[in-house]
């Protein structure tokens, strides 16, 4: 995929894009346009809650590869972010165990590309990513994820603790991964309606984020490094889960 099919660039596209309700991950704007329609652009994305950056014009120049910008630029997933309601649909049909994956604000596009990948792998219906603070769908996660991200759907959330809260209603059970879980992750009943929590590479899951969880397990380090990759822990987890459920059967 190239750079031009990740970018919508210039005033009246990107005007049209946000009038239409296209898919929009972040809109960047050069530093200091306040000028004319650019005034315009910022209030329709205020207004839609979308995410808006204030850059060098120098880092316009190079998302767009010189192509003519006008002083704005919109991010464009390369497929479109599913909804909460549909994964939720997909999940809880019959014959179905709900399985989602929540990634709690991960920041590397590679991690968040292979998670998609193994989450194809192993059969989960959806995965969830906060609207804020998190990587978005991006060529980079597309190319990463080898095709998966055709197939997994994503849906952006707002609250992480709220959104918790929610689908514990609706019966499921969330377990976090963290090294200081209480139980090894091989040794938790993994079975049932889950939702698989993935904290961030650097800091892992946030406090409010791990209060929600019914219950947190750590993957055994018995080396000298004292965590793992963000996509590979998600993805030891991941098949402890279909492993389970496979034993079960």
């Amino acid at each position: 995929m190239s750079e031009t099919e990740e970018f919508i660039m210039g005033r009246n596209s990107v005007m049209e894009a946000l009038k239409s309700g296209r898919p929009i991950n972040k809109i960047f704007v050069a530093k200091g346009e306040r000028q004319g329609s650019i005034r315009e652009v910022i209030a329709l994305a205020r207004e839609k809650r979308l995410i808006i950056q204030e850059v060098e014009i120098s880092k316009l120049d190079g998302m767009t590869e010189g192509k003519k910008h006008q002083g704005v630029v919109a991010s464009i997933p390369p497929v479109d972010y599913a909804e909460l309601e549909d994964i939720l649909s997909k999940a809880t049909a019959p014959e179905e165990t709900p399985f989602l994956v929540l990634l709690d604000e991960l920041e590397d596009p590679h991690n968040v590309g292979a998670i998609l990948r193994t989450a194809d792998a192993a059969g989960v219906h959806g995965v969830l990513m906060p609207k804020r603070r998190s990587c978005p769908l991006s060529s980079t996660v597309a190319k990463t994820s080898a095709g998966a991200v055709e197939y997994v759907p994503v849906a952006r959330i707002g609250n992480v603790s709220q959104t918790l809260e929610e689908l514990k209603k609706s019966g499921m059970w969330i377990v976090g991964a963290d090294m200081d879980g209480e139980k090894n992750y091989y040794d938790a009943d993994l079975t049932g309606p889950i939702v698989v929590v993935v904290g961030n590479e650097g800091k892992g899951m946030g406090r409010l984020t791990k209060e929600h969880c019914d219950f947190v397990v750590r993957i055994p380090m018995l080396g000298k490094i004292s965590s793992l990759n963000a996509s590979v822990a998600c993805s030891l987890l991941l098949y402890e889960v279909v492993r389970q459920r496979e034993m079960k059967k």
